[in-house]
C-alpha cells in the first residue's frame, strides 16, 4: 500500500503515541503542496490530481503487482469485489483510467544510464532486462474486452428487470 495508508492502518494506532500533532498530520489531505493555498486552504490534493483515492490505488497495485493482473482480470476481479458500490461501467472507468495513467507514467520509474557500448557484452548494457517500461496507452484489445463485458453485464441486468417487471 502507499506509504501513508500502511502507517495510517498499521504503525501510529499501535505503536506510537498519538499527540494532537500527530493526529493532525494524519488527517491532513495528502497533497505535493505545488499550487499555493488560497485564503489557508488547500486547493489541490493528491488524490484529486490523479483521479482516484489512494485506497483505489492500494487495490489498483496490489492487483497489479501482487496478482498480476492486467486491465481485463483486474476489471473481473473488481466488478465482484465493488459490486456494492459501483456499476460495472464505473469499475471499468476506474480500471481504464488506471491502466491508463500507468502505462503513461511507466517509463519514469525506469533508469537506463547512458553508456557507450563498443563490444557485445557489456556487464552495464541493460540488454537482460526484459521488463517493458513502454506502453501503448490506449490498451485497445483490452479495453475492447472490457466494454464488450460491460455490455453483456448491462443487457443481462437489464433483462432480469424486465424479467421481475413481467
Amino acid at each position: 500500500p502507499p506509504p501513508r495508508i500502511g502507517l495510517k492502518c498499521q504503525c501510529v494506532p499501535t505503536r506510537f503515541p498519538v499527540s494532537c500533532f500527530s493526529r493532525s498530520i494524519m488527517s491532513a489531505p495528502p497533497t505535493a503542496e505545488l499550487e499555493p493555498l488560497s485564503d489557508g486552504q488547500i486547493l489541490q490534493t493528491d488524490e484529486s490530481d490523479m483521479g482516484m483515492t489512494y485506497s483505489e490505488l492500494s487495490v489498483f497495485g496490489r492487483l497489479r503487482k501482487i496478482a498480476k493482473c492486467g486491465p481485463y482480470s483486474m476489471f473481473c476481479k473488481l466488478i465482484h469485489t465493488w459490486r456494492e458500490i459501483c456499476s460495472p461501467a464505473q469499475v471499468a472507468t476506474k480500471v481504464k483510467h488506471f491502466f491508463r495513467m500507468h502505462s503513461i507514467n511507466r517509463h519514469k520509474m525506469t533508469t537506463v544510464t547512458p553508456a557507450y557500448h563498443a563490444e557485445n557484452y557489456s556487464p552495464d548494457d541493460n540488454r537482460y532486462d526484459l521488463r517493458p517500461f513502454l506502453y501503448n496507452t490506449r490498451w485497445p484489445w483490452q479495453f475492447r474486452c472490457i466494454d464488450e463485458q460491460v455490455s453483456k453485464l448491462e443487457n443481462e441486468a437489464g433483462n432480469q428487470f424486465h424479467d421481475a417487471l413481467s
